[in-house]
């Protein structure tokens, strides 16, 4: 075998062997839930090294508007699991469904056509679950101060919390995240199927009601053409993309259902990202007293180069107010391949977390 082809094969060997230590012996999982609002439990899994972590502060991952926590940061294959590597930095590591999402508690109205009901779950109902999730991280913790990392909708949930409990937080880290700018977002902006054609500038309740069920080749499409290349394998793991789409799907048990199958999500953060993609902002960086980073992904289709300059500017109470932007990278960059801006990515997070 020629040095090179030696070279890669003991790379694909490491990581390989790497992946299986880690989700055996190394890493431990543990679920759980969390009593919210009377009625909704919220489920929680937990990401820990063995040995367990020292004195860094425990981090919570905050999902998106579509996609529930565990399929969006722990999947089981190599570089689909943000919570694995955080723990293997030494954090001990929480996810979140919020309700309505995944293994957290559905309100009836999921049990009923999507047009019977307005759409469900808003932010201040996420931020209520955040709230009774980080209470509970601090018990188990010896009341330590936890730290918020959001992405997309998420991101503005953190944003949200922080605004009203930053005592209760050591750092707040906001990915791809919309602010409330009054600047073109054609995906779910202005001109897009969110809004009313009758009645611009509000929400299209006609067309979106209490949630959508979302098939796979709606969870591919924008990741799909956000990538500048012919060839998407190059850019990202193909077993990293179906294994996103499979948990994706495996999170609703009525996903099988449906034909083709396709999960349920609640509508409510759309809603509340279509008011923020067309210049309502929801809360006040201003009360945000953490330090904060701010990361955005050069060809992300969710937030814009207005939002992160609008936080930036409002973020005065902030002891550390720090916007990052990754250069050509996509709104799936913890899911891309290293040289794609994963790398950075974890650079930054772990580099801020350990200030």
């Amino acid at each position: 075998m020629k040095p090179a082809r030696r070279i890669a094969a003991l790379a694909i060997l490491t990581a390989l062997s790497l992946l299986a230590w880690a989700q055996g012996s190394l890493v431990k999982r543990s679920d759980f839930y969390v009593p919210s609002d009377p009625g909704t439990d919220v489920f929680v899994r937990e990401v820990r090294a063995e040995p367990a972590p020292g004195a860094q502060a425990p981090v919570l991952l905050i999902h998106g508007a579509r996609v529930p926590g565990i399929a969006s940061f722990d999947l089981p294959v190599l570089g689909g699991s943000l919570a694995m590597d955080l723990a293997l930095a030494g954090f001990r590591v929480y996810i979140l469904d919020v309700r309505g999402y995944g293994k957290s508690t559905r309100s009836r109205g999921f049990d009923l056509p999507s047009n019977a009901n307005p759409p469900l779950v808003r932010s201040p109902e996420a931020v209520r679950d955040i709230g009774a999730v980080v209470r509970d991280i601090r018990r188990r913790n010896h009341q330590r101060k936890v730290a918020l990392l959001g992405w997309a909708a998420g991101g503005s949930w953190a944003g949200y919390y922080a605004s009203l409990h930053s005592d209760q937080l050591s750092h707040l880290i906001m990915l791809n995240t919309l602010f409330g700018a009054d600047a073109p977002q054609p995906l779910i902006g202005r001109g897009s199927d969110l809004e009313d054609p009758h009645q611009p500038g509000q929400f299209n309740f006609a067309q979106n009601g209490a949630y959508r069920c979302n098939s796979s080749n709606s969870l591919l499409t924008g990741w799909h053409t956000s990538i500048p290349l012919a060839n998407k394998d190059d850019w990202r793991d193909p077993a990293v993309a179906n294994a996103y789409v499979d948990a994706a799907l495996a999170s609703d048990a009525a996903s099988s259902l449906h034909h083709p199958p396709c999960f349920r999500s609640p509508n409510g953060a759309l809603e509340d990202s279509f008011y923020e993609a067309t210049g309502r902002q929801l809360w006040d960086g201003s009360l945000i007293t953490v330090p904060t980073l701010v990361i955005a992904c050069e060809r992300d289709f969710w937030s814009r180069p207005e939002d992160r300059e609008k936080l930036k500017r409002e973020l005065v109470h902030a002891p550390v107010a720090r916007v990052v932007v990754i250069p050509n990278a996509t709104h799936f960059v913890f899911l891309d391949r290293p040289e794609r801006g994963r790398k950075q990515f974890l650079d930054e997070v772990t580099a801020f977390l350990s200030r």
